[in-house]
């Protein structure tokens, strides 16, 4: 499973977000899947045919490193992509000693997008990582999964899913009752915050007008 500063990613449900037409260009990626432009974020994965639930999609591949090496890339990653808003962090965890840095060319897995609806989920079978179908998915089809984002650092990762079940942020699935309150708080206290400055403004404009001299 991945990882996002020691965080387990994990994956399930359905999801219709940024499903498209069958008619899409793809290319590379497996027999299942292939890589193409998403209306969720840059590339995405696709499917080039129907798939049934259950189906070995495409292999998460990468660099095999030890924890405090996957420690070092993982907060990199992150570092590099929260002023982008992007969730960038490939380090999936593998086994009690080693992860795997998906940040590579090669693997086409890593373009496989959030959603808060996802039809795809990751687990790691006889030591090697696998996108899987969570459902019956159709040609043209858009493959998402949970990033399983924690909390930390959740206002610089937007998510763009579309699906009725967006919260807004790319968070994991148990984080998001918890991540509702944060953002009713955050926007009360951006409400407040907003008013003051209006009322501030207000002032300043009439003491500006009382200053002004009276023509004789």
């Amino acid at each position: 499973m991945a990882k996002v500063r020691g965080k387990r990613i994990k994956a399930a449900q359905e999801t219709a977000a940024g499903a498209t037409s069958a008619a899409l260009e793809v290319s590379g990626g497996s027999e299942w899947v292939g890589v193409g432009r998403s209306g969720i974020h840059q590339n995405g994965l696709f499917a080039k045919k129907d798939i049934p639930k259950g189906t070995k999609m495409i292999e998460y591949v990468g660099d095999k490193i030890i924890k405090a090496e996957s420690e070092r890339r993982g907060n990199e990653q992150d570092e590099l992509g929260r002023p982008k808003g992007d969730g960038t962090v490939y380090v999936f965890t593998l086994n009690n000693r080693y992860d795997i840095d998906g940040a590579v060319e090669w693997n086409e897995a890593r373009n496989a997008n959030h959603s808060c609806a996802p039809n795809a989920a990751t687990d790691i079978l006889k030591g090697r990582i696998w996108l899987i179908a969570e459902r019956k998915i159709k040609k043209g089809e858009e493959i998402t999964y949970d990033y399983g984002f924690d909390l930390n650092y959740w206002r610089d990762h937007p998510c763009r899913c579309g699906s009725k079940k967006c919260v807004g942020y790319i968070v994991g699935e148990e984080y998001r009752a918890e991540l509702k309150k944060k953002v009713k708080a955050w926007e009360k206290k951006e409400a407040k915050e907003a008013a003051k400055k209006k009322e501030t403004a207000k002032k300043e404009e009439t003491a500006k007008k009382e200053e002004v001299p009276q023509a004789e």
